[in-house]
Formats: C-alpha cells, sequence, structure tokens
C-alpha cells in the first residue's frame, strides 16, 4: 500500500442528510495527481488512483456503465 500523506482533506460520498457512521465512502485528492478513497469502516484501508481514472470512473458511472453491478439489489434504508 502506499503512503498516505497525513493531511488530506477527506470527504464524505453520502447523502447530505446521512446519519450514522456509515459505512460510506470517503475520497481524498492528494498531490502529483492522486487519488486515495477509504471506507469509513476501515480507515486504515485506503485505495490509491489517479485523478484521470477517478474521472473516468465518475464519468461511467454517470453514464450507467456500472449498472449491471446493482440489477435486483433492493433500495435499502440504512
Amino acid at each position: 500500500m502506499a503512503d498516505v500523506p497525513p493531511n488530506l482533506d477527506w470527504v464524505r460520498a453520502a447523502p447530505e442528510d446521512a446519519v450514522g457512521p456509515g459505512p460510506w465512502i470517503e475520497i481524498a485528492f492528494g498531490e502529483d495527481d492522486a487519488v486515495y478513497i477509504r471506507e469509513t469502516s476501515d480507515p486504515d484501508n485506503v485505495v490509491t488512483t489517479t485523478q484521470k481514472k477517478w474521472d473516468a470512473f465518475v464519468l461511467g458511472v454517470q453514464a450507467g456503465e456500472f449498472d449491471h453491478f446493482v440489477e435486483g439489489v433492493e433500495d435499502v434504508t440504512p
């Protein structure tokens, strides 16, 4: 695992009205084009990617390219 800078500004990817500890995904943007991703329930386990790959992923989600992963999953409120 890559070294994670200690001064990252983590942003929780959750609805604004969400309460409780999650689990939620958190994203932080670092230097040198690095994007860090972690889950609130396991903050020491951090995945690193590049800004270009992150942007491609976000555009793919917006375009519905990953919808097949959630087919048949019912909307569950935590």
